[in-house]
C-alpha cells in the first residue's frame, strides 16, 4: 500500500509543512480547513456560519480533488474558538452535510491559526 498527498488546485498553500490532504488505499486524511476563500485569499466572512460553509467547501474541494466527496466521509474534527457559536456552526454543518451524518467530534480550542478565524475542520472520507 502506498500513499500520497492530495492537493487541490482551486485552494490556498497550506500555512505550514503539511498536505491538504492524504490518500492512503481507499482513505483520505484531510488536513484541518479554515474558513480562508480561495477566491480571495481572505477569511469568507467574520461569523461563525459564513466561516463553517467556507470550512466545509475547503474540504469538499480536497476530497473532490482526491477522488470522494462529502457523503463519503466517516468522521470529522470541529475545532470551535467559542463553544457558545456551537449551535450555529451545527445549523450550517446539517444543512451542508443533508442526511449523511459522519462521525464528529467537536471541541472548543484555545486559539486557531489566523487572526479572525472562529472554526477549523478536519474529516477521513473513503474514496468509492
Amino acid at each position: 500500500m502506498t500513499h500520497k498527498p492530495v492537493h487541490a488546485a482551486n485552494l490556498p498553500k497550506p500555512v505550514g509543512p503539511y498536505s491538504p490532504g492524504m490518500n492512503f488505499d481507499r482513505l483520505i486524511f484531510v488536513s484541518g480547513q479554515g474558513a480562508t476563500d480561495p477566491a480571495t485569499g481572505e477569511l469568507a466572512g467574520a461569523d461563525i456560519e459564513t466561516q463553517t460553509e467556507q470550512c466545509l467547501k475547503n474540504v469538499q474541494a480536497i476530497l473532490k480533488a482526491g477522488g470522494s466527496d462529502l457523503q463519503h466521509v466517516l468522521r470529522c474534527g470541529v475545532f470551535l474558538l467559542d463553544m457558545k457559536e456551537f449551535t450555529q456552526m451545527n445549523g450550517v454543518y446539517s444543512r451542508v452535510f443533508g442526511d449523511h451524518r459522519p462521525a464528529r467530534t467537536t471541541i472548543q480550542a484555545a486559539g486557531l491559526p489566523g487572526v479572525g478565524l472562529r472554526v477549523e475542520i478536519d474529516c477521513i472520507a473513503y474514496v468509492p
